[in-house]
């Protein structure tokens, strides 16, 4: 596998929406910018806030967009056209309703399965090769309308049990950049 060279954290921007489940892929980037001391800035060039890191001596971007969740390609597409990334280099972090609070899965290509942040970036790459990382966060049920559900905030339990699914993230995140993608896959999936 090829190195990974940006990491996207999906979410919506705004304080409004900043502690609700649909920003569970902006929580890891602030994992990511926090452990590799750097801070993201707003750059209009990629309509969203970027960061260069240094991860196993590498460079990697840090990318959340400022759109919101349904227009996220556009932030994507304009970072890998301006640094010449490839999708099978990218990893795109995200809220999954398929999985507990808790759980989180490794996948590489594959549809947006009803994902609209995943749909528009594939859209925009014209490419579905890219990496995901799924975080858990838990389905409403028949009952409830999804998109309320992922625009609420999580409980106090599914808060933590999010929380111990991204540390966990993190720490085979050096494998990911290295491009050990099986190992990584292991590691995280046999927790």
């Amino acid at each position: 596998m090829d190195s990974i060279k940006l990491i996207v954290g999906l979410g919506n921007p705004g304080s409004k929406y900043d502690q609700t489940r649909h920003n569970a892929g902006f929580w890891f980037i602030d994992l990511l910018a926090r452990k590799y001391g750097v801070s993201l800035r707003p750059d209009s060039k990629f309509n969203g806030e970027a960061a260069k890191a240094v991860i196993e001596h590498r460079d990697v971007w840090l990318l959340t967009p400022n759109t919101f969740m349904n227009r996220s390609g556009l932030a994507v597409q304009k970072l890998c056209q301006f640094y010449k990334i490839e999708p099978q280099e990218i990893l795109v972090a995200h809220d999954e309703l398929s999985f507990d609070a808790g759980t989180i899965r490794l996948k590489t290509g594959g549809g947006h399965a009803g994902h609209n942040g995943l749909r528009d970036i594939i859209a925009h790459l014209g490419n579905k090769d890219f990496h995901r990382l799924r975080i858990g966060i838990g389905h409403p049920g028949a009952s409830h309308l999804v998109s309320d559900y992922v625009l609420k905030n999580p409980s106090q339990d599914d808060r933590i049990s999010i929380e111990a699914s991204l540390d966990r993230a993190l720490l085979v995140t050096p494998l990911l950049i290295q491009g050990e993608l099986q190992k990584a896959f292991h590691r995280l999936h046999s927790d």
